[in-house]
C-alpha cells in the first residue's frame, strides 16, 4: 500500500486527502483534489468501499450506496 496517490505523483502533484480502496488497497486522492482518482478507481473497477487515510479520520464511504460510514460505538446489531 502506498501513502500517495500515484496518479497525482506522476503528474507532479502530492495530494494529502487520500482514500484507500477496501477491496484492493489502491490509494487515490479525494474528490476535493483535482484528479479525484479514488472516484475514478471506483468507476473503473466497481470497488465500492474506501476509507479516509487522513490522520485522525476513521470514516469510510460506499460509492454504490452513497453512504457515509463511521465506526460503531459499542453494541452491534440486536
Amino acid at each position: 500500500m502506498s501513502g500517495a496517490c500515484l496518479n497525482c505523483v506522476a503528474r507532479g502533484r502530492h495530494e494529502r486527502r487520500l482514500r484507500l480502496c477496501l477491496t484492493c488497497g489502491h490509494v487515490g486522492c479525494s474528490d476535493s483534489s483535482p484528479g479525484a482518482h479514488a472516484t475514478a478507481h471506483y468507476e473503473s473497477t466497481g470497488h465500492p468501499l474506501v476509507r479516509s487515510m487522513e490522520p485522525g479520520h476513521q470514516w469510510a464511504w460506499c460509492y454504490a450506496d452513497e453512504l457515509f460510514l463511521e465506526p460503531g460505538g459499542g453494541r452491534g446489531p440486536a
